[in-house]
C-alpha cells in the first residue's frame, strides 16, 4: 500500500506532460509584450514655446513701460530727472568698482548695501528670538491672548520714525537706535502670525495631548511646531520686508553708512542719477530678500497648506 502511494503521482506525469511544452511556448511571448517599450508621447513645442513667452513676456513689457515712462518724464522735465540712458551709463560706472573707500563717508554702494544688510540681520534677529515665543504663549493662552490684544493693536500702527527718537534718547548712538527701530517695527507680523497658527491648531490634537498627559513641551514642540510652522514662516517673511523698509528711513535720519544714508547724501549732493540707481538697488535686494524666504517658506509647508 506504501509503495502504491508513492508510485500513484508519477502514474499521473505521462498525462500532465503534453501540456508542458504550451506553457514553455507562451512564457517568452507574455515576457515579450511587457518588456516592450512604452513609447514615448510626442512633446508639444506649440505648447512649450506658448508658456515660454507667456512667462518672459509679461516682465519685459512691464520693464519697457517703465522705461518709457521715464524716458518721457525726463523729456519734460528738461533733463532735471535723468534719462534712462544716463542713469544706464552711471550705474555701470557706479559697480565697476562697488566696494572702494575714501573715507568714513564716502563708500562704494556696496559696503552701504552690506551695512544695511547687516543692521536689519541683528534687529531681524532680535525680533525673531522675542516675537516667535511670544506669539506662542500668547496664541496658547487665552488669558495672555486677551491681555497683549489691544498692546500689539495699539502699537502696531505707529510709524517706524516715532521709534527713532526713543531709541536715540535710550541708546545714545546712531546705529542702536536703527537696530532698536528695526526690531519693534518688525516684531508684530511675526507675534500676530505665530499666535493665529497656534489658535488655528485643530482642536482634536489638543484634545489627543490632554488624553496623553503630554507637557507644555511635549505640546509645543510635537503638535503645536508643526502645525503653526507654515503660519511662523508668513510672520518671518511680512517681518522682513518690514525690516528692509524700516532701515532706509532711519539711515536716512541717523547717518553713517548705509544705503539709506547713501541716498541722502546723495540728494545733498544734488545728483539724482544715484538716488535712481539706489532705488532700484533697494528694491533688488528687497526682491531677493523676499524671494528666499518664500522659497523657504514653501520648502517647509505641509502640501494641503500650499493647496
Amino acid at each position: 500500500m506504501v509503495s502504491a502511494v508513492f508510485h500513484s503521482p508519477t502514474a499521473a506525469l505521462p498525462a500532465e506532460t503534453p501540456a508542458a511544452p504550451a506553457r514553455s511556448a507562451a512564457a517568452p511571448a507574455a515576457e515579450a509584450r511587457t518588456e516592450a517599450p512604452v513609447p514615448r508621447a510626442p512633446r508639444d513645442w506649440t505648447a512649450v514655446s506658448r508658456n515660454f513667452w507667456m512667462a518672459v513676456l509679461p516682465p519685459l513689457c512691464g520693464l519697457g513701460l517703465l522705461i518709457g515712462l521715464w524716458a518721457v518724464v525726463s523729456t519734460t522735465t528738461g533733463g532735471s530727472i535723468p534719462s534712462p540712458q544716463a542713469t544706464w551709463a552711471q550705474a555701470l560706472e557706479i559697480f565697476s568698482n562697488p566696494f572702494y573707500r575714501n573715507g568714513p563717508n564716502d563708500q562704494g554702494v556696496g559696503w552701504n548695501v552690506l551695512m544695511s544688510l547687516e543692521r536689519v540681520a541683528i534687529g531681524f534677529g532680535m525680533a525673531a528670538l522675542v516675537g516667535i515665543p511670544a506669539g506662542f504663549v500668547i496664541g496658547r493662552f487665552n488669558f495672555l491672548s486677551r491681555m497683549f490684544n489691544p498692546l500689539i493693536s495699539l502699537l502696531r500702527p505707529v510709524s517706524p520714525l516715532a521709534w527713532l527718537p526713543i531709541g536715540l534718547l535710550v541708546f545714545k548712538g546712531a546705529n542702536p537706535a536703527a537696530i532698536w527701530t528695526i526690531f519693534i517695527c518688525s516684531i508684530w507680523p511675526m507675534v500676530i502670525n505665530t499666535a493665529v497658527g497656534v489658535q488655528r491648531v485643530p482642536q482634536d490634537y489638543m484634545n489627543v495631548a490632554r488624553v496623553l498627559n503630554l507637557s507644555e513641551w511635549k505640546i509645543a514642540t510635537k503638535i503645536l511646531f508643526p502645525a503653526v510652522l507654515p503660519y511662523m514662516l508668513t510672520g518671518v517673511r511680512l517681518a522682513v520686508g518690514t525690516a528692509w523698509l524700516v532701515i532706509v528711513a532711519a539711515e536716512m535720519l541717523t547717518g553713517g553708512v548705509g544705503i539709506g544714508f547713501w541716498v541722502w547724501d546723495e540728494w545733498n549732493n544734488l545728483n539724482v542719477k544715484n538716488i535712481i540707481i539706489a532705488i532700484f538697488v533697494i528694491g533688488i535686494v528687497g526682491l531677493a530678500l523676499e524671494f528666499a524666504l518664500i522659497k523657504l517658506a514653501t520648502a517647509f509647508t505641509f502640501e494641503e497648506v500650499k493647496a
